[in-house]
């Protein structure tokens, strides 16, 4: 991805482009990365920022999706940010709902795919054996529906990060958050436009995810990209990027 990372005022971002606000979140082995295909689709038409989220560098004692939602909180008014339409990707989808929660005032709409906040399944059951690289490529292989997008340089990339024991030590601090921090009685309470694009083959989040965040959140519509799974965004990014026109034109 041949976007500059900005660094200033403790925040490392990428910020593309003139106009309405797309913020994007990405989730907890995820990196800024993940949005190439987004970015350099939307650039041209608006403002796309995207935070790299502090998840291994947080004190132990406050990581979890909270302390990241007060991180984007921190981003935002840094940034003087507002009328935003906020992405997430799975963790990243989670902490876009409690900032939701919390902050309405700022979003004009959500886009959630593959988010967590409901249910997950990491690592399919397991947590990877850190000394396999064989076992972390079959993990990271778990993610997608073609094996394929499972490169060796994000394979290798996931391997460093749970090989390193500070990294590791609050990447499952981080995942036992994630999944104690259940979000279903406060999706009511959100009154945005909220737009849910799901791989139809998503094996970490199901399914059955999309369904009930689409039965609870109040104003969301739901779309299924087949064959594909929990990366709509990097595994289909002309579909996704489809839908998320269409989305964009919509709440115009």
């Amino acid at each position: 991805m041949d976007f500059v990372l900005k660094e200033e005022h403790g925040f490392s971002y990428i910020d593309e482009g003139e106009g309405e606000v797309l913020l994007l979140l990405h989730g907890l082995m995820g990196s800024l990365s993940n949005w190439g295909d987004v970015v350099e689709e939307f650039k041209s038409r608006y403002r796309v920022l995207i935070p790299m989220l502090p998840i291994y560098d947080m004190p132990l004692l406050t990581t979890g999706v909270k302390s990241l939602s007060k991180f984007v909180h921190k981003f935002i008014k840094y940034k003087e940010l507002s009328n935003i339409t906020l992405l997430g990707n799975s963790l990243g989808g989670h902490v876009a709902l409690i900032y939701v929660l919390a902050h309405p005032e700022n979003i004009k709409a959500m886009v959630l795919t593959g988010s967590s906040g409901l249910y997950e399944n990491a690592f399919g059951g397991s947590f990877p054996r850190r000394e396999s690289i064989d076992f972390v490529r079959e993990k990271v292989q778990y993610t997608f529906y073609d094996p394929a997008v499972a490169t060796d340089e994000l394979v290798n990339d996931v391997y460093k990060l749970i090989n390193d024991r500070h990294s590791v030590i609050r990447l499952l601090a981080m995942a036992k958050s994630a999944i104690r921090h259940n979000m279903k009685k406060d999706l009511h309470k959100m009154h945005i436009p909220v737009s849910l694009i799901w791989g139809k083959n998503d094996k970490i989040t199901p399914p059955e995810v999309a369904l009930e965040f689409n039965e609870f959140l109040p104003d969301s519509e739901l779309h299924w990209i087949d064959k594909c799974g929990h990366a709509p965004m990097m595994e289909r990014p002309q579909e996704f990027n489809g839908l998320l026109t269409a989305f964009l034109e919509k709440i115009k």
